[in-house]
């Protein structure tokens, strides 16, 4: 947390457990606050900001509102769904529409709430930018960088590996040393049993029945006419069956596939340009290595060498052994051992201990 009580600090605020609690704290600091609000997809607030469920609907704009006045400090609700669309939404239907996997609350993070949301500090003069995320700032030798939360099972640095080094610089996380009991303690402690009692969710924030499928035939109502089914094929490229389209599937799935082999069989490999999805055994969803593109370094200004690490290639990876080495804006990973369902369009956060050495976008595994 700043310890720069004169600095206007703009927090981030989603009428949920955690964004609350990071309110709570701040006043403890006796900190200059401006809270925030975002609604980003129609009676939405504050999207992919903090996945509990109540934070994505109107009533918890206004709780957030009726907490800052509580405490005695401004907020305001913005309106950022033109923004949220063409960003966040529009990249998730064009990547599912490339064969890939979006991440849409990285894309989030990025675009709405480490850009917008730092547009609308700099006009309220505050110098920094606060949420209710569990992960921590650390600035060595010269640079910026995330550290895991204390809670590891609720560590978001992960959804976080864009953050700049400007961005880094002016962000606070006063729940990184905190755990979501100590969090929901903290809340009821200060009478605000609701808050402590919320129950957390996983779906995509503008998606919450967890239908990625429904969502992309109502947003496009021509899909199945425009892509059609195409052929499930086995891994000698022999025709196998056919598939409703290959928007409709992701690397690793098993279930819903309608296809009798007579023993499991696991999407391998969305050919988005031919609509065929490559179908084969469990072992065959293994690879050695990966290259992630669009990174951004954090610990160390440029890697080291063949620099041994640990990877996480999606949220609820334990994380996986493997040696990189950075070739200009790609970075090769090589896994000690075989990592399952490695989906490009998702992304790979690299960590040294608890430190996040970078980030990117699976683009190619083999």
């Amino acid at each position: 947390m700043t310890n720069q009580k004169k600095d206007k600090v703009l927090l981030a605020m989603s009428g949920g457990t955690d964004s609350s609690v990071a309110a709570l704290l701040l006043k403890e600091q006796d900190c200059n606050i401006e809270g925030m609000t975002f609604r980003s997809y129609d009676s939405i607030s504050n999207a992919c900001m903090e996945k509990e469920s109540g934070c994505c609907n109107a009533d918890s704009l206004f709780e957030a509102k009726k907490l800052a006045e509580s405490l005695g400090f401004n907020h305001q609700i913005i309106d950022v769904r033109d923004v949220f669309e063409k960003t966040v939404i529009n990249n998730f239907i064009n990547e599912y529409l490339s064969g890939l996997t979006p991440n849409p609350c990285v894309v989030c993070n990025k675009t709405i709430k480490w850009g917008k949301m730092i547009e609308e500090a700099d006009k309220l003069n505050c110098k920094y930018l606060a949420t209710g995320h569990y992960a921590q700032v650390v600035f060595e030798n010269g640079r910026y960088f995330l550290r895991q939360g204390v809670d590891k099972t609720k560590d978001q640095t992960y959804f976080l590996w864009t953050l700049t080094q400007e961005n880094l610089s002016r962000t606070i996380f006063p729940l990184g040393l905190l755990t979501k009991t100590e969090v929901r303690e903290i809340a009821r402690k200060n009478n605000y049993e609701k808050l402590a009692s919320k129950r957390e969710s996983q779906e995509i924030c503008f998606i919450p029945d967890d239908d990625y499928r429904r969502f992309l035939r109502e947003r496009i109502p021509d899909i199945d006419k425009k892509i059609g089914q195409g052929d499930f094929v086995n891994t000698s490229g022999n025709i196998i069956g056919k598939h409703r389209g290959y928007p409709f599937y992701t690397i690793g799935q098993r279930k819903g596939l309608e296809i009798a082999m007579g023993y499991p069989v696991y999407v391998l490999k969305i050919d988005a340009d031919n609509n065929i999805i490559t179908l084969g055994t469990r072992d065959e969803l293994f690879s050695d290595e990966l290259i992630i593109t669009n990174i951004n370094l954090m610990k160390y200004a440029q890697i080291p060498e063949n620099m041994e690490a640990v990877c996480k290639i999606r949220y609820n990876n334990h994380g996986e052994s493997c040696i990189i080495n950075q070739n200009d804006d790609k970075i090769h990973i090589q896994f000690k051992n075989p990592v399952s369902a490695i989906t490009p369009g998702q992304s790979t956060v690299i960590y040294e201990g608890n430190d996040v050495v970078a980030g990117g976008i699976i683009a190619k595994i083999s």
